[in-house]
């Protein structure tokens, strides 16, 4: 049984529009303007960076001088320094670890793999095995954790386990927000099994 010639042009006409499709589909467009993209480069790059917060004691006047004390120290491997875009922030790729203390002197330390620090908002966006560990050895793990420095405020909208070795209680949960001298406490979801230790 001959196949007639009529089959093979059809199916040879076929593969060629499908092969021109597909070749026809490259992106030669070039892109200017509003949707090219930018090349973003830190105004500053810093190694072994440590930032010391302080403030006074007492309000200064003009020509006073006081003693001050440390509010935070901040410290990393590595900082990249943006605040020369129109929303200014600081990128910590390496991690970074911020050791604050209270107004007794009290040193609680926060730990994380990346951070961004917002300079407009005073937001900071700590991100990947986030370890808060408090001055009295309470200890909050998280993947993210955001730290309002403004308004002294922690919170996280992620999953969370918090350990308090003074009444040796464990509970995990999701979404947690507290004051930076933790008096307040507020936990979104809790679930699994916590334990409560019975006076």
């Amino acid at each position: 049984m001959k196949t007639p010639i009529k089959y093979y042009s059809k199916r040879f006409a076929t593969v060629f529009t499908v092969a021109i499709l597909f070749l026809g589909c490259g992106d030669n467009y070039k892109r200017v303007g509003e949707e090219a993209a930018t090349n973003i480069y830190p105004q500053g790059v810093a190694k072994n960076f440590v930032l010391t917060y302080t403030e006074a004691v007492k309000e200064l006047s003009t020509q006073d001088s006081s003693v001050s004390r440390v509010v935070a120290i901040l410290k990393s491997p590595i900082n990249k320094d943006f605040d020369n875009l129109s929303f200014g922030y600081k990128e910590f790729p390496e991690g970074l670890q911020l050791d604050f203390f209270n107004e007794k002197d009290q040193k609680s330390v926060i730990v994380a793999d990346y951070a961004i620090i917002y300079s407009k908002t005073s937001v900071i966006d700590l991100q990947g095995n986030v370890v808060l560990t408090s001055h009295d050895g309470k200890k909050l793990e998280t993947p993210q954790l955001f730290y309002d420095r403004g308004n002294k405020w922690i919170f996280t909208e992620e999953k969370f386990t918090y350990t308090n070795p003074e009444d040796g209680t464990v509970m995990d949960g999701e979404g947690m927000d507290f004051n930076r001298e933790f008096t307040f406490f507020n936990a979104h979801k809790t679930f699994g099994l916590m334990t409560i230790s019975e006076e």
